[in-house]
């Protein structure tokens, strides 16, 4: 698709199909329950929108939504990787606890499932009576498993399988159980922006939940020509660069990235725009994150970027540039605007955040707390965490944690599960670079206590036994 005009005829060509296979709706009355819009991104660093000081490309849509709600400088993602992330977003429990750990993947298509009779974000807002939708990139069941999307929302639209989403141009998406044929011609981008503006259209009169696992920007540098081409001569020194994945080539990703940005915030512009006309903006809450931190494949160059920012580290490191993530949360009228916090939160807060809005029951033994005191302005009724906790089985096995303004990491584990543990301080220390174990051991004996205490030995991921099944 190389013009305005191809990819609005690619996405009005799936418009009537999607329109056609969503059952009607009758209108109910207005509903004092509030709408929740849950954009996250896919591997978008914490340096990698112009609010957070992105300064190769700007993002004005997500600009404004932080000028017009709360940033969050302290927010961090479930994993460092895309299966345990979204895992830890819909059961409100962190990577010590969580059923998901890791990507393992399942053939021909799609990862391994949740249990059947896990409990989710969407199963309990159903309960409340919420319409729940799902757009984007689910990675946590194959097609027909135990957890299909479609065993939790009452709409899904997008890429089952996260393999699958590596390409932006893909043979086909799913909608709920049926396979929508695009003969990989389409950018999925669009039919699946389609998707989601229906869904909110369509649920406009009753309180809905949409989760919108936005694919930009993973893995291939891929993006229509005409929103590459106004960042080429920016980037001239990368047009010979090849970034190769599957899919299309792209010769300069760079400016292929700034592309995928920019496009993706005009996204988010138009959910903006919608919900005004359709005047539920001032019930609707927007949230906006990313599942993880910047990565290094199809040819992107987070460093150029800096998509990190002052963070080390990237995808796959439990260093603050692998799990520390953007957050952004708009409710015009509720939420004052412009306001920003450092109060440290996680996306395992998200189920018990929106299950108190949603006045559904909240499960007792998560590992999130609700912060819906800091989102009104209650600061004096937020309950803060402990610590936080991450373990990751790839590249050796580590784990990490943060108590206050101290963070433990413990690496190579599979060599040797007695790993030092390095120490660092936040507050003065953001990038890491400086281990001071060896001055704070009182500090030091805390955390690994936390991490004795945090971590419970999965059957599947396990990451101290001898006999790991996941490797």
């Amino acid at each position: 698709m190389n013009s305005a005009s191809s990819r609005t005829i690619c996405t009005l060509s799936l418009l009537a199909a999607l329109v056609c296979a969503v059952l009607p709706l009758q209108a109910a009355p207005k509903s004092s329950k509030p709408n929740v819009i849950y954009i996250m991104l896919d591997d978008a660093g914490y340096g990698d929108l112009s609010c957070y000081g992105q300064k190769h490309f700007i993002t004005p849509n997500i600009d404004r939504m932080a000028a017009e709600g709360l940033k969050f400088l302290d927010h961090y993602s479930g994993s460092t990787v895309c299966a345990p992330t979204r895992c830890c977003l819909m059961t409100g429990l962190h990577t010590g606890h969580a059923v998901v750990r890791g990507n393992r993947e399942v053939q021909p298509e799609g990862q391994a499932p949740m249990p059947a009779d896990v409990v989710t974000v969407p199963r309990l807002l159903r309960k409340a009576g919420y319409q729940t939708g799902m757009f984007g990139k689910w990675g946590l069941g194959a097609p027909g498993s135990s957890s299909d999307p479609t065993e939790h929302f009452n709409e899904f639209f997008g890429y089952n399988c996260q393999r699958e989403a590596h390409t932006y141009y893909p043979d086909y998406l799913w909608h709920n159980r049926e396979k929508v044929q695009l003969g990989g011609k389409v950018y999925s981008a669009f039919p699946i922006q389609t998707a989601t503006l229906d869904f909110i259209r369509a649920n406009k009169d009753r309180p809905f939940f949409c989760y919108a696992p936005m694919t930009i920007p993973h893995a291939a540098m891929h993006v229509p020509e005409e929103d590459a081409a106004p960042f080429r001569p920016k980037f001239p020194q990368f047009e010979d660069t090849i970034g190769k994945y599957k899919g299309p080539t792209a010769r300069n990703p760079a400016a292929c990235f700034a592309g995928m940005m920019t496009l993706m915030d005009r996204q988010v512009g138009e959910i903006l725009t919608l919900l005004k006309e359709l005047k539920i903006d001032d019930n609707t809450l927007v949230m906006l994150t990313s599942d993880n931190g910047p990565h290094q494949e199809g040819g992107h160059m987070p460093d150029f970027f800096d998509s990190n920012g002052p963070l080390r580290g990237h995808k796959r490191d439990l260093t603050e540039g692998g799990i520390r993530a953007p957050l952004i949360a708009r409710w015009p009228g509720r939420i004052t605007a412009g306001n920003v916090t450092d109060f440290v939160t996680a996306h395992w807060d998200v189920l018990p955040t929106v299950c108190e809005l949603a006045g559904a029951e909240t499960p007792t033994g998560l590992d999130g707390i609700s912060i819906v005191p800091t989102l009104l302005g209650k600061y004096s009724e937020q309950k803060s965490h402990r610590y936080l906790y991450w373990e990751f089985l790839e590249r050796g096995g580590k784990q990490a944690v943060r108590m206050g303004k101290w963070k433990g990491v413990r690496a190579d584990l599979f060599k040797n599960p007695q790993a030092s543990l390095q120490l660092y301080d936040l507050n003065t220390d953001i990038g890491e670079e400086h281990d001071i174990a060896g001055e704070h051991p009182e500090i030091v004996r805390q955390l690994e206590i936390l991490l004795t205490e945090a971590h419970v030995e999965s059957d599947v991921f396990r990451l101290f036994s001898a006999s790991r099944k996941n490797r």
